[in-house]
């Protein structure tokens, strides 16, 4: 059976897309390494399945925390693995014994890896994020000491940018910052650790210096952080449910909760078989929000409830119970873009896809 008459609300992950992605980052960075980010499930496109179809892409995979390395290693991906957030105390042993390369910000945490056993760290540097990382001006005195202790190996040093995508002048500073912060590091701790502070932003607008590491992200599921790169990616993601029931309503019908809409004219409506417990946006009701269905936008009517939300069927010759409706992509020559459904829920891209359910299957195509 195929996605449509198993699933109530699926997402369908275009492998291809991905790895043409990929191939953008890899035309932009030069002979850089990639470091595929896949935390967060792979920014909800399914980590195990990304992972797979970047294997052969990617030269490192970063993940948020200790749980989603160990899930690539069971999945048999032998790839260096970056933790890119702080270890907790009770990790620290397994990060060890399975080498994976934690991030430290503190000599306080390297020390303690040291007492552990040999690993690889990436030593962070905070030239202005304010949430990991030793402060620029205590970092060269913090690198000597962690690089002296005698089971501690530098891999790489790294940063983070806050604002590269809104605020050129000082992203470019801070680059600047960076750059001879590392060439301090290398002149008074020679050594053959590398050096990342490119993201997806970074990559796209700001990759005269790539460094020897880039850390991509959100670009790769063809998502730009910039608006006027998106033409160069391909969404890899479309999240589809099914209509479970349509009924024609009479004008002056309440939908969905607090009767925030009431239908103006008799109405077909048609009420679909997802909700915000599969991560459609709450904020999206009442909004001017839409779906597709048999390439026409159809208008979500009043609040989104948990399992169900409904949508004008008005105008769509013959719609049906089955039909497929696309929450978030493109049918025909209709899209329903993550930045429009972003924009009109008040919040950002990223959230959107991380937020998709653990109940909408992931198809990979």
């Amino acid at each position: 059976m195929n996605s449509k008459t198993t699933y109530r609300c699926w997402a369908e992950i275009d492998q291809a897309a991905l790895r043409h992605n990929a191939g953008v980052v890899r035309e932009r960075i030069g002979a850089a390494e990639m470091l595929a980010v896949v935390k967060a499930d792979a920014y909800g496109h399914g980590l195990i399945g990304v992972a797979k179809a970047l294997a052969s892409e990617a030269e490192f995979f970063g993940v948020a925390n200790l749980e989603e390395a160990l899930a690539l290693r069971k999945a048999s991906l032998a790839h260096p693995v970056i933790i890119l957030g702080p270890a907790l105390p009770g990790e620290r042993a397994t990060i060890v014994e399975r080498e994976f390369i934690p991030t430290i910000s503190t000599t306080a945490e390297a020390e303690a890896f040291d007492r552990i056993g040999p690993v690889a760290i990436n030593f962070k540097i905070d030239t202005g994020m304010g949430r990991m990382g030793v402060p620029q001006d205590e970092a060269l005195a913090a690198f000597k000491k962690v690089s002296a202790l005698g089971s501690v190996r530098v891999h790489s040093v790294s940063t983070h940018m806050p604002v590269s995508n809104e605020d050129v002048d000082y992203t470019r500073e801070q680059l600047v910052r960076f750059r001879k912060v590392v060439e301090q590091f290398r002149a008074e701790v020679p050594g053959d650790y590398k050096a990342h502070v490119l993201q997806s932003a970074g990559t796209l607008a700001f990759n005269e210096n790539p460094h020897e590491i880039v850390r991509a992200g959100i670009m790769l599921y063809g998502i730009s952080p910039l608006p006027e790169f998106q033409r160069l990616l391909k969404p890899v993601m479309t999240w589809k449910t099914q209509i479970a029931l349509i009924r024609d309503m009479p004008a002056g019908h309440g939908i969905s909760y607090g009767r925030t809409f009431i239908t103006p004219r008799e109405m077909r409506v048609a009420t679909l078989s997802a909700g915000y417990a599969d991560g459609y946006p709450r904020h999206l009701s009442n909004r001017d929000a839409a779906m597709l269905v048999r390439g026409k936008r159809c208008p979500l009517l009043g609040r989104v409830t948990m399992d169900l939300m409904m949508i004008d069927v008005s105008d769509v010759e013959d719609a049906a119970v089955g039909d497929e409706v696309v929450l978030m992509g493109r049918q025909g020559d209709q899209e329903i873009s993550t930045a429009e459904l972003a924009e009109r829920a008040d919040t950002i891209t990223w959230e959107v896809i991380t937020r998709i359910g653990s109940r909408v299957r992931r198809v990979y195509v």
